[in-house]
């Protein structure tokens, strides 16, 4: 009996996940349609921090060095403490280009205490913008692995003004190549819609507030007014802390797209664990208790419907049955999207265990004050 009340939990979950989460799994939060032109296009600067990426810099900076925007912009790459050349490479890209005039290197100085290391070269480049020869009214916040279709800066800034946003974001498509990556990147987006249902961070009243921090287009008087980037300082997932501020003052938007995409690999399972675990736990507060919370709710939700369904007894077996097949169903729209078989749906049970192992790896590394690692840094802060 007791067995049969806990399979039936989780598909009353489901049931209430595929009716009462803003139908997120529909992934119809998309960067489509022709929004009207303002009748002033805004000068934008696009701010990107960039330690060590001379394998990706350069197909960013051509992207976005040939977008047909009609107004004033530029883009400033914050150089922090790279190694490998990725400012020859970033000035070589400007020159292939011919676009020399719309590009300025900052060099990036020593890390402060109580910084992590994206935000504060995120500060440096917003404060070198501060001198630029045309007005900034718009930022565009950028990962130095993104590359955008040509028509991209002008469609979000149209898109951003015509909606009155504060804060536009782009859940942009993931490299979905390598075994591990087909495994478990769209079940990366289908958590994080979960988490944020799109629909709800596009609703003025609903308090959800999220962004994808590889292509997030600022005000740039509301970021001031939120106390600037500063404000987010020792953030480690410092999109959403963003978004919380913005928020806070206005509408904000979220959505899909194919037309920009991320070149950054992750070739094998390690790869992808650690891209995971860098921010798991800070994702919980670096609270055991949320992280008992969050072991006990993936398990109650993935786990228990297939151990149920294939091991259980009386009406445990149908209820498992039923939970597996709805949380199946609801992962397939996301499959399409990087045009993965329906059929791999199955799998999400084994997919949600390895994700929990990866938050637990989290926790474990917070706690040796290893946490939030990313070129060569420790940037979460120490469990207590």
């Amino acid at each position: 009996m007791i067995f049969e009340i806990t399979a039936f939990l989780p598909l009353a979950i489901w049931c209430y996940v595929a009716r009462g989460r803003g139908g997120f799994w529909r992934c119809a939060e998309r960067d489509d349609g022709s929004p009207p032109p303002p009748k002033v296009w805004p000068g934008v600067t696009v701010v990107i921090p960039a330690r060590d990426e001379a394998d990706v810099i350069g197909q960013c900076l051509a992207s976005l060095l040939r977008q047909d925007y009609p107004g004033s912009w530029s883009v400033i790459v914050v150089d922090d403490n790279s190694g490998d050349g990725t400012a020859d490479i970033a000035q070589r890209a400007a020159s292939d280009c011919d676009a020399q005039n719309r590009l300025m290197i900052v060099s990036g100085t020593a890390l402060p205490r109580g910084w992590t290391g994206k935000v504060w070269a995120l500060s440096q480049g917003i404060t070198a913008a501060r001198s630029l020869d045309h007005a900034v009214e718009y930022l565009l916040l950028s990962d130095a692995d993104i590359v955008y279709a040509p028509q991209m800066l002008r469609w979000l800034v149209a898109h951003t003004v015509s909606r009155g946003a504060l804060l536009s974001s782009l859940m942009v498509k993931l490299r979905c190549d390598s075994k591990a990556e087909r495994a478990l990147i769209p079940a990366f987006i289908f958590f994080f819609q979960m988490l944020y249902p799109f629909s709800w961070v596009n609703r003025a009243d609903r308090a959800t507030a999220a962004a994808a921090g590889g292509c997030v287009l600022v005000r740039a008087e509301t970021l001031r007014d939120v106390g600037g980037i500063e404000a987010i300082r020792d953030a480690l997932i410092d999109d959403c802390a963003l978004a919380r501020k913005f928020k806070a003052k206005g509408p904000i938007w979220l959505g899909l797209t194919d037309r920009v995409a991320s070149i950054r690999s992750y070739p094998g399972w390690s790869d992808m664990a650690q891209m995971v675990s860098r921010s798991a736990y800070a994702q919980l507060g670096y609270s055991p208790l949320r992280l008992l919370g969050a072991i006990l709710a993936l398990v109650l939700t993935f786990v228990v419907p297939p151990v149920a369904a294939l091991a259980g007894s009386g009406y445990a077996p149908l209820f498992g049955v039923g939970a597996w097949a709805i949380m199946a169903l609801l992962f397939v729209p996301t499959l399409r999207i990087y045009g993965i078989s329906p059929w791999r749906a199955v799998a999400l049970p084994a997919i949600a265990f390895a994700y929990l192992m990866f938050t637990l790896n989290s926790a474990l590394q917070s706690v040796r004050g290893r946490g939030g690692f990313w070129k060569g840094r420790f940037q979460a802060a120490r469990a207590k």
